[in-house]
């Protein structure tokens, strides 16, 4: 009997994923995360009665201050879909530019806090930041020319 190898996958060998998947299962996680987290600020102590009081983090609740919020939530909601949609290399920069901004972003949300809710905030910013840097880490990696020819937009006919 010889030991002939071969290229067909084994039942238990795990398909690779494109890097489009990956960034969306990444953002869709953060967005996840995100949203649990300021749910879970509102069972602080204060909390409502601050909302109720028409205060925010300090800031006076206001048309403009819902909207800085909701652009703050939905843009890694659209990067779910961008992740899936944009060509290579517009997904490659968006990626690493969205990514790269909602870092510091996320750090910010401790800004303020008392040490007692230390590990709530440093559990749910430290894990923003690897979903972070594992989107930053796969755009990095993420190239046109590793891309492959189906997902290359110059390979598909009339584009």
């Amino acid at each position: 009997m010889s030991d002939i190898r071969t290229n067909t996958p084994g039942r238990l060998d795990t398909p690779p994923i494109p890097v489009q998947v990956k960034l969306a299962a990444a953002w869709t996680s953060f967005m996840f995360l995100y949203i649990y987290v300021d749910y879970f600020h509102l069972y602080k102590p204060g909390a409502i009665d601050e909302i109720r009081g028409g205060v925010i983090f300090e800031f006076d609740i206001s048309g403009t201050l819902l909207t800085i919020f909701l652009a703050a939530v939905a843009i890694p909601a659209l990067m779910v879909m961008l992740s899936m949609t944009l060509p290579t290399r517009v997904n490659r920069a968006t990626n690493l530019v969205v990514a790269s901004l909602y870092i510091p972003f996320s750090v910010f949300n401790a800004a303020g806090e008392s040490w007692a809710w230390a590990s709530f905030y440093g559990l749910s910013i430290g894990i923003e930041v690897l979903i972070l840097a594992f989107i930053l880490r796969n755009a990095w990696r993420f190239r046109p020319e590793v891309a492959g020819p189906e997902l290359s937009r110059k390979s598909v006919p009339g584009r």
